[in-house]
């Protein structure tokens, strides 16, 4: 527990922070009362998933997720909170920094252990700095700095935050970067009355393209199920999972998710999953997972997998089927997940994600500075480049 004033900013207010060493040390109906006053919460923040990482075995010290939790109390009130973690690797972030960690190496200093403030395996953007005030919110920032500094860690990270985490960041003189995702948008004023209305809307070679990619899947005998809380039996999620883990087995890696996560996801937060079953002559052959904010209208691609090859299948199951049923359902948005220039040709679009970044050290964090400046800059013109090949009909 200690202390902190944000350079002044907060002198009249008697914040406490403490560090907690599991997400259990908050109570969960405060941190989802903090997440319930953030503009873009999302599910991945709620309590229930991120106490579901850590007891499932999935995001622990003995993974390299260390929790180091951060509470700020005015009094006895809780008035901000943040997921932190330790860690000593850069697997399962999303934004990449090994460069970052090769060139410490080469300098003979050690970049891991080092701070993170993220949701593990988990690259949705949304806040991650659950706040009541702009002050609470430095509080924070402040304290993470503290707790690097006090345990001698390299540095401390904020990935995939909101805009009010991202003019936090910056008033306390964190460094930004920017990376690009792919999401999806419903119409507006009018939403897409079904997917042949979406498809109308794209220029005739995707359209086109995707029509086949579909057939392809049809022609193969292929049919999906989608299924949502309590239509999913234990033996599906028992299928899915394995789907889940041959994808990684495919790419020749370890899932970063234990059995027992999806377990406790079924158990607490049923209501924001969709899963679409492939079936074929009756038999199950692959299965995606989804998440659903019904509040926000949005939906996150997540996981896939496959028991048997079929062409086109991932995209189908992937991308069409979900949005296809975001759009049945009234949905604003469908977010692909991290990276995949390819899914522009499937309607999803460029958009920017923000993260902050604190070095101790003063000659890295003057180099990271400017690497990071011209970096910024080169993805301002690969988001240009990709917005003149929008796949859409021109207005």
């Amino acid at each position: 527990m200690f202390r902190v004033d944000t350079q002044g900013k907060t002198a009249s207010k008697n914040y406490v922070i403490r560090v907690h060493d599991q997400p259990a040390g908050i109570a969960a109906a405060a941190w989802n009362a903090l997440l319930g006053e953030q503009a873009s919460a999302t599910p991945f923040m709620r309590h229930e998933y991120l106490t579901a990482l850590h007891e499932s075995g999935s995001a622990t010290a003995e993974t390299g997720w260390r929790p180091q939790f951060l509470s700020v109390c005015e009094g006895d009130t809780l008035v901000a909170a943040c997921p932190l973690y330790i860690k000593d690797h850069s697997y399962g972030e999303y934004v990449f920094d090994w460069a970052w960690a090769d060139a410490y190496r080469r300098h003979g200093l050690d970049y891991y252990p080092k701070l993170l403030a993220a949701v593990p395996f988990t690259p949705v953007p949304g806040p991650r700095l659950l706040a009541r005030t702009a002050d609470s919110r430095l509080a924070l920032l402040s304290g993470m700095q503290q707790l690097a500094t006090q345990a001698g860690l390299s540095s401390a990270h904020l990935l995939f935050l909101d805009e009010a985490d991202s003019v936090a960041a910056r008033e306390a003189g964190w460094m930004m970067r920017t990376t690009v995702q792919f999401h999806w948008t419903n119409r507006e004023p009018t939403p897409y009355a079904d997917f042949g209305d979406f498809l109308s809307s794209l220029q005739r070679e995707k359209r086109k393209k995707i029509q086949q990619e579909r057939r392809r899947v049809t022609d193969a005998g292929v049919s999906f199920d989608a299924l949502r809380a309590g239509e999913i039996s234990d033996d599906d999620w028992d299928f899915f999972y394995r789907c889940y883990t041959l994808t990684y087995q495919a790419h020749r890696s370890t899932p970063y998710l234990t059995r027992d996560f999806f377990h406790r996801m079924a158990l607490t937060m049923p209501e924001c999953w969709l899963m679409f079953v492939a079936r074929r002559d009756g038999a199950r052959i692959a299965s995606s997972l989804i998440g659903i904010d019904t509040v926000r209208g949005a939906a996150f691609g997540r996981y896939w997998g496959a028991t048997e090859p079929v062409n086109c299948l991932h995209f189908e199951a992937c991308y069409y089927q979900p949005l296809a049923w975001c759009i049945a359902n009234g949905f604003r948005r469908f977010e692909g997940g991290a990276q995949g220039e390819h899914k522009m040709a499937r309607g999803l679009l460029p958009v920017q994600t923000q993260s902050a970044h604190w070095l101790a050290h003063p000659q890295f964090a003057q180099a990271v500075a400017d690497f990071l400046k011209r970096e910024g800059a080169g993805v301002e013109q690969y988001v240009d480049e990709l917005n003149d090949r929008r796949p859409f009909k021109a207005a």
